[in-house]
Formats: C-alpha cells, sequence, structure tokens
C-alpha cells in the first residue's frame, strides 16, 4: 500500500510524490549525500507505475535538491549552489589580487574548485563569435575551452575566442594556467584595460553531448551564457561561450535605480 502524501489535494499523484520527497530533503529525512530511494523502491512505497515515477523524479530534480547520474541513482546535493553575482565577480581588485571569477565565486559559497583545460589553441571564428568580434566569419582567434568542477562535479564548459592581433603577443594566454587572476588579469596588464562585460543569458534543455559532459540526466536544464568583455577603448577582446548546469548556479544582479 502507498504512503499517503499531499494531504488529500486534488493535485497529480506524481506532483504528491514529488512534494513528499522535497519535504524529506528540506525537513533532514534526507540528509546531505544520501541517496534517494531507486525507482523500484518507489513503486512500491507509493504503490505507483514506473512512469508515475519517473514524472515525479523529474520535478524532484527540477527543485535543484539533488543531483542525478546516470546509472547511479539520485543523491541529495550536499552544498547550495554558486551565488553568480554579475556585480561584483569581475571587479579589478579580485583579478589584482589573483583570484578569477569562478574561483572567488566558489571559494565565497565554501565549495572547492577545480578547472580542467580541455584546448588550447588557433580556430576559426565561427559566425555568432566573429559577429561579436567585429571580425570576418573564419579569421583565425584563439580558442581557450576548459571544463569547471565543483566539488569533484563537472558544472560548466566555457570557451574563450580571443583575437589573434591581441594574444599573439602575451604568452601567458597559450598557458594553461595564465597566472594569477586569469586571462583578465594579464588582458589588462598589456593596455587592454576593460569598461564593462555584457553577458547574454537563455535557459534551455541540455542537448544529448552537453548533458554528457556535465554529467546530467538526458534533457536536464541549462544556462548558455555569452560574456563580451569591452575595453574602454571600446573593442570586445574576448567573447566567452559558457553552458552552465542551471541547478549548481543562482544568478543575482544588481540594477541601479538611478540614470
Amino acid at each position: 500500500m502507498g504512503a499517503a502524501v499531499g494531504g488529500g489535494k486534488a493535485v497529480p499523484r506524481y506532483l504528491q510524490i514529488a512534494e513528499d520527497i522535497i519535504h524529506q530533503v528540506r525537513t533532514g529525512s534526507l540528509k546531505p549525500g544520501d541517496q534517494v530511494p531507486s525507482e523500484a523502491d518507489l513503486i512500491e512505497r507509493y504503490g505507483v507505475s514506473g512512469g508515475t515515477v519517473r514524472k515525479a523524479m523529474l520535478e524532484v530534480r527540477a527543485s535543484g535538491l539533488v543531483d542525478t547520474r546516470h546509472g547511479k541513482g539520485s543523491y541529495v546535493k550536499a552544498r547550495p549552489p554558486v551565488r553568480h553575482r554579475s556585480s561584483d565577480r569581475f571587479r579589478r581588485s579580485l583579478r589584482q589580487g589573483g583570484k578569477a571569477a569562478y574561483l572567488a565565486e566558489s571559494e565565497q559559497s565554501g565549495a572547492t574548485a577545480k578547472v580542467s583545460v580541455i584546448l588550447i589553441g588557433p580556430t576559426e571564428a565561427p559566425q555568432g563569435i566573429a559577429e561579436r568580434l567585429d571580425v570576418k566569419v573564419g579569421t583565425k582567434v584563439l580558442a581557450r575551452r576548459r571544463l569547471y568542477f565543483r566539488n569533484g562535479t563537472p558544472v560548466e564548459t566555457a570557451t574563450s575566442y580571443l583575437p589573434w592581433d591581441v594574444v599573439r603577443d602575451i604568452p601567458e594566454l597559450f598557458e594553461e594556467n595564465p597566472g594569477g587572476g586569469g586571462i583578465y588579469a594579464r588582458l589588462e596588464e598589456h593596455g587592454h584595460v576593460f569598461a564593462e562585460f555584457v553577458e547574454t543569458l537563455q535557459a534551455r534543455p541540455a542537448a544529448k553531448a552537453e548533458a554528457s559532459e556535465l554529467a546530467l540526466s538526458p534533457g536536464a536544464p541549462v544556462v548558455h551564457l555569452t560574456r563580451e568583455a569591452v575595453t574602454e577603448a571600446g573593442r570586445v577582446v574576448e567573447v566567452c561561450d559558457t553552458l552552465m548546469a542551471a541547478d549548481q548556479f543562482v544568478f543575482e544582479f544588481r540594477i541601479p535605480a538611478t540614470d
């Protein structure tokens, strides 16, 4: 016989089950690191079909409280997501203090961060990137592709595209570790002083290859973020194409109320 959930509310059974599991997480019945019962266990506990359980677990995953790995099950997350502060993370003082944005954010959230460099080298600028860099499609640019980890879990991929005439005389930008403060610190040291960073965000389901790279369930939500780094001279000297696991980040924006 299934456990009673939902307090008799006229809501679909799968939502009642999801609500019960979420309640267990929030009240501590399921603690950080605990495995959520398997599909077979949930079928037996609630007396429902496998399809109902799978729909319920989609809702539980959407809550951001559990982490699901293909073939391994779902586990209650041990830490809150990284808080992504658009107004703070690119402060010059952080770069000058040797802290790149992602590492600084992770440190503030109490998480252990790691960056794995996948690719560094010349490539042809694809259309969307070329338009943002104001160069012709196919123009030679430097690509730097990284995979970011938080507490051992992949949470973000990012590829930076930089104009070749800007980077060719900055050897650190061709190294896996460009030094304290990251690539922005090296660019400013060579006279490319930043005036602003412009970011565009779009939420969407992950494609199959993207989900695999970030160890997500197929169709899991991701945030596609594109950033332009603009100098005081008005030139875009980097476009960063980023894909983030949506349940691992909270976005915070500070918006002036005056002109």
